[in-house]
């Protein structure tokens, strides 16, 4: 039977502080985004003499247990009913053990074997991640539920966006200045072994002061989000499967998901050899490093631009010209080092340029994350039109579902890649020979980049345009107007 909702209307439009409230969300997947894709690779294999392909195995593994608890908790958060609604009670539950994973990541125990030590670092990821997931996937679908509005939507994106974007700046650069700087003792400061502990410290006060803050602060907003009006169906894999099926039944999410699948992929791979360009390819120590965090600049340049953007283009327009930047932002940097047009390592000059491109490369990320957030949600009303259902936590789990799992496959390359080339563990950057950091820029910043054109080439088949929703808003409203008036005596 097709689920009825009720919610209470609102008076007004949706404030500053509410969307700021929901957007402190952000930080805990930001937080654990970071240190997960820039030092878990490098520290169990680099620091730690683990190979690099076994470590890689473990983190998709890990990453595929993830994908697989989206679903679940996504079915499971749409169908909940409780007096706090069907988003919050998840979140609380997952607050308090979000940061406890990341942690025991960082601490893994001295003078144990190979295996032991691999052993820890998939019980600490499955622990991190599993945690997460029942935190994220219900705080996501909480930001397409707030408002019905076009714009409005992309304004809820956009404070989410700002506020990741805050925190990824800050959070790096105190992790660089104080937690790994480079000293006499460690000049290139992500060597040093001793200061990761902390590194997971910080990270977990940050998860779960996060995940506790935003599920607090916005509790209030549960009469305005979408409850069922009747019992519902208890969960089983039944009902899973059924929830997943009927989302991929619409063919501009499918579309929405292989776009995903596909950019995941690409993104798992280069995420996990960033730190490796940086140390090896460009030189770079901790004390280069934190001057990236300027690349903010461009997040703060990209939010007021958006509402600009949006009135005169289509979305998935916007989306695209996105793509497109973002693919010759990726290519440009390595090959104009390759044609000998760049300064040489170690000269100030090299790290403006790449700082100056950052800037432009965070815009533009900036910009394509929050209208692509922004397009989901009106996915989700056209999902409605057609089959009655409200599934903004499958939505957010199945896309969810998609990435994490293709982007394991992504991080299995990564390291199949680093032994492919033989590239040495335990060893000083001047000591890396030259042709093997000329093949690992050549897959990074070459090979890898030119996979986007496959995405890019899927927008265009998107075709909920403004005048659509529109439509499809008009017809809802109409529907639930009628259904109103079919139940007053």
């Amino acid at each position: 039977m097709t689920p009825t909702y009720t919610r209470q209307s609102r008076a007004e439009a949706l404030s500053f502080k509410i969307k700021f409230y929901q957007g402190i969300g952000a930080i805990p997947d930001t937080v654990k985004n970071w240190v997960l894709n820039t030092f878990v690779l490098f520290y169990y294999s680099q620091l730690l003499g683990l190979d690099a392909f076994s470590v890689s195995v473990v983190l998709a593994l890990a990453m595929v247990f993830d994908a697989v608890t989206d679903p679940v908790v996504g079915a499971f958060s749409d169908n909940l009913q409780t007096r706090w609604g069907r988003r919050h009670p998840i979140m609380l539950a997952a607050s308090l053990p979000l940061g406890l994973g990341i942690f025991l990541l960082f601490t893994p125990p001295d003078d144990v074997s190979s295996s032991v030590l691999i052993g820890w670092l998939l019980g600490c990821l499955i622990l991190t991640r599993g945690m997460m997931t029942l935190y994220f996937v219900p705080w996501a679908a909480i930001a397409s539920e707030l408002s019905d509005d076009y714009h409005e939507r992309t304004s809820v994106m956009a404070h989410r966006y700002a506020v990741g974007w805050a925190i990824g700046v800050a959070f790096p650069l105190f992790v660089y200045t104080y937690l790994l700087p480079s000293n006499e003792a460690f000049p290139v400061g992500q060597m040093n072994v001793a200061g990761y502990p902390m590194v997971g410290l910080a990270a977990a006060v940050l998860l779960t002061s996060g995940a506790l803050a935003t599920s607090l602060l916005t509790l209030d907003q549960v009469p305005f989000l979408r409850q069922h009006t009747a019992s519902t169906e208890s969960l089983s894999l039944r009902v899973i499967i059924n929830d997943m099926v009927r989302a991929l039944r619409n063919d501009q999410f499918l579309l929405i998901f292989i776009i995903v699948i596909l950019l995941f992929a690409i993104g798992g791979t280069t995420a996990n050899l960033g730190i490796y360009i940086n140390t090896f390819f460009w030189g770079f120590d901790t004390s280069d490093l934190r001057w990236f965090t300027l690349s903010a600049v461009g997040a703060f340049v990209a939010f007021p631009m958006i509402a600009v953007l949006q009135r005169r283009w289509e979305k998935k327009h916007i989306i695209l010209c996105c793509a497109i930047v973002s693919l010759f932002d990726g290519i440009i940097l390595i090959n104009l080092r390759f044609l000998d047009l760049l300064p040489d390592n170690g000269d100030p000059r090299l790290l403006m340029i790449l700082v100056g491109m950052g800037v432009i490369a965070v815009a533009i990320a900036v910009i394509q994350g929050v209208i692509s957030a922004s397009l989901l949600a009106d996915v989700l009303d056209q999902h409605d039109l057609q089959t009655g259902y409200r599934q903004e936590g499958m939505f957010n789990a199945a896309l969810s579902f998609s990435g994490k799992a293709v982007s394991g496959v992504g991080i299995v390359l990564g390291g199949l890649l680093l032994n492919l080339i033989a590239f040495p563990t335990q060893t000083a950057p001047a000591a890396v020979p030259a042709d093997m950091i000329f093949r690992l820029g050549l897959v990074v910043g070459v090979l890898l980049p030119l996979l986007y054109l496959l995405p890019i080439a899927l927008v265009s088949r998107y075709r909920i345009t403004q005048a659509v929703h529109a439509d499809i808003r008009a017809q809802l409203d109409a529907r639930d107007a009628a259904a109103k008036q079919s139940l007053s005596p």
